[in-house]
């Protein structure tokens, strides 16, 4: 049992759980409202003389004999083929979260493990990299792509958004090495390894959740991309953030709005579920501290 000294007060601590709850319900209303709104037709959710037809839904029951449809998901699914998105999406996420974490885990263990006084300018020079506006360097990618030939394909957004965020995939991967002592690469040399072998069986599964980490939100970078896809891939290889954004045309067209209101949905989703599946390793990783040999 705590002590008196430990215990909190008991109004401190109503006003903490309210406190809790007020915050969590403004931080989901966005997207619970954008999810019930998905499932009605544009003149009930934006409607200007009565925003509770947002919920009762009067013009989509009167168009389709219910208060919910999915008129917005078949429109953005099928009429407007949204399910190639999302296959080109994962597609790019995939190839780099692979191809970040490979440079990243050998880039951030020879910086961590490295004597030399350059290693922290190259860090300073990526982050530096890393903190310039994705336009400006989507910029000099244009005309190689356009020279070569190259343009419109999701090679050519791999390799940029690569390039782009290997700054932070390196910097976050060198600090999670750093906190695991070189003691334990030692010991695994003593023991016969060599140096490469060190890293794979002792170094890399003791620091697995900062991988993981490091892996999610390299992830989410490319998922979350909209300057570097919508620049450099043509309109048949588009990733989900351009293409919801391309729902809404240069012209206004009734229906469009939620075709992209149901996109949002569908490509919110996933990141929920991702996040549940891995939130211990998230949580393991981000407070990560010195392991002690």
């Amino acid at each position: 049992m705590a002590s008196k000294a430990q215990r909190m007060p008991r109004g401190l601590k109503v006003a903490t759980n309210a406190f809790l709850i007020i915050w969590l319900m403004a931080a989901a209303f966005p997207f619970l409202w954008t999810a019930w709104g998905s499932f009605k037709v544009e003149l009930d959710f934006f409607s200007i003389n009565n925003w509770t037809d947002a919920l009762t839904g009067p013009r989509t029951q009167a168009n389709y004999g219910s208060p919910f449809t999915l008129a917005g998901y078949e429109g953005a699914w099928i009429q407007q083929e949204f399910w190639r998105a999302v296959i080109n999406t994962f597609i790019v996420c995939f190839f780099v979260v692979c191809t970040s974490l490979t440079i990243g885990t050998l880039g951030g263990y020879a910086l961590s493990r490295s004597g030399y006084r350059y290693t922290f300018w190259l860090l300073i020079i990526a982050l530096i990299f890393r903190a310039l506006p994705q336009v400006t360097l989507v910029a000099g990618y244009l005309l190689p792509a356009f020279e070569y030939n190259v343009w419109g394909i999701l090679p050519t957004a791999i390799i940029a958004l690569v390039a782009m965020n290997q700054p932070f995939t390196l910097w976050m991967l060198h600090s999670f090495f750093q906190n695991i002592p070189k003691e334990l690469d030692e010991s695994a040399k003593v023991d016969g390894c060599t140096q490469f072998q060190a890293f794979r069986h002792v170094i890399v599964p003791v620091m697995w959740p900062g991988v993981i980490t490091t892996g999610l939100f390299s992830f989410l970078l490319a998922y979350n991309d909209f300057v570097v896809t919508a620049m450099l891939l043509s309109e048949s290889n588009r990733t989900m953030v351009p293409a919801i954004a391309a729902f809404l045309g240069s012209t206004y067209t009734e229906g469009q709005v939620m075709f992209a209101v149901a996109a949002v949905v569908s490509a919110t989703v996933p990141l929920f579920i991702l996040v549940m599946i891995f939130q211990r390793q998230i949580v393991s990783g981000l407070t990560a501290g010195a392991v002690k040999g």
